[in-house]
């Protein structure tokens, strides 16, 4: 998978960085494949609680930049066309960064196609340039105990709420798709992009590994291989790679 001497430098400077989250994403990975979905969301979850709580990410708390200005809360907006739902990720000034309201309004929204059969199809999009740039660096290190933490994503993770529909999912990514963005838009049972998006997961340098559910959800679209070197080296990649890697199914114009 590490195609060259350059890349397997910067690969092994990223994992000498940040040791311990580099030795529990291979660990909880290599276990993924033994365990359903929903008990592989569980194993994350208790994975990234043991890194919340590590002196590594509490480091990258104190040193983290966070954007001045004012406080601009997310939301989701849906709309509901005959039997289809579109939601749409509506904080553009932030790059439709994803904090506790957003979050929690993308819960409501799959469980309401998860009580609706009717629905026949939800389909996530986001308004302007970028799809999302992840979660709010600004609400890093609120809950500060890791098993409280913990419990809060095991009850409102929209990850959850997603994966019980993923045959009904669909998204359409333009721009950025970092982080928690991307790893429920992996969950869909189809993703199309524009050629100028582009995708990351930059957890590892926060001393934690993906927590909103990429770890399950990118290792059963791209496998564990690809997903370990997506968060190990931090890299960008294109959308003509995902395309190749079946990150994404197709790109649009």
């Amino acid at each position: 998978m590490v195609e060259s001497r350059p890349e397997a430098a910067h690969l092994a400077k990223a994992v000498i960085s940040q040791p311990l989250a580099a030795a529990t994403l291979v660990q909880l990975l290599r276990l993924l494949p033994s365990l359903s979905a929903e008990d592989g969301l569980t194993a994350e979850s208790l994975a990234y609680a043991t890194l919340q709580g590590s002196k590594a990410h509490r480091d990258w708390i104190a040193r983290r930049k966070i954007p001045s200005g004012d406080l601009i809360r997310g939301g989701v907006s849906l709309s509901r066309q005959g039997d289809d739902v579109v939601a749409v990720l509506s904080r553009p000034d932030a790059g439709n960064a994803i904090d506790q309201p957003m979050r929690d309004a993308l819960y409501e929204a799959f469980a309401l196609v998860n009580m609706d059969r009717s629905i026949t199809r939800i389909t996530l999009r986001a308004e302007r340039k970028a799809f999302s740039l992840g979660a709010d660096l600004g609400e890093f290190g609120t809950t500060t105990d890791p098993a409280t933490a913990h419990m809060i994503r095991s009850r409102t993770l929209p990850a959850r709420e997603a994966l019980h529909c993923a045959d009904r999912f669909a998204v359409e990514i333009d721009g950025a798709a970092i982080g928690a963005g991307l790893e429920l838009a992996a969950f869909a049972s189809r993703i199309t992009a524009t050629r100028r998006s582009w995708f990351q997961l930059p957890e590892l340098a926060m001393g934690v590994l993906p927590g909103a559910g990429g770890c399950v959800s990118l290792t059963r679209r791209i496998g564990r291989q690809r997903t370990a070197l997506m968060v190990l080296s931090g890299r960008r990649i294109g959308a003509r790679q995902a395309l190749e890697w079946g990150l994404v199914d197709a790109l649009v114009d």
